[in-house]
């Protein structure tokens, strides 16, 4: 549906904390899915863990957090605001992510709590299980 140079229109984020690759699907105002592939060359997977690298779980949160944003900010009226993290909540990680594999994240709109802040149901998936998922909020400025 989008590719990232059709993702950078929409969210604020550049290289190299601009994540997601592509949107796989959108359904306005309600719920949105998109990709990332791990690429093996990232910085990160030289030090987390040496021999062993594993995508922080940080990183996932914040591949769920832009997925979020892109839902967000495709509403009326909300294009061109900031997307700000506000509060991470019930967030667990049950898969470890790895180079080379593609992380599908989907969320879905919660509330809209108003002046701008709006609640997340977020998922992580890797080959169909369940890799991480919890609730986000963010606040657009």
């Amino acid at each position: 549906m989008f590719n990232q140079a059709e993702i950078k229109e929409i969210l604020p984020h550049r290289s190299p904390i601009l994540l997601v690759d592509q949107v796989y699907q959108l359904i306005p105002e309600n719920s949105i899915e998109a990709g990332i592939f791990l690429e093996p060359s990232w910085d990160i997977f030289q030090g987390h863990f040496p021999g062993q690298p594993v995508l922080p779980g940080i990183y996932i949160t914040e591949c769920l957090a832009q997925t979020a944003s892109i839902l967000l900010l495709t509403i009326p009226g909300n294009q061109g605001k900031l997307p700000l993290l506000s509060c991470v909540s019930k967030m667990r990680y049950l898969r470890l992510a790895v180079p080379s594999d593609t992380l599908v994240l989907n969320a879905e709109l919660v509330t809209n709590g108003g002046n701008d802040v709006y609640d997340c149901k977020v998922t992580a998936y890797l080959k169909d299980e369940t890799a991480a998922s919890g609730l986000i909020t963010l606040t657009l400025k």
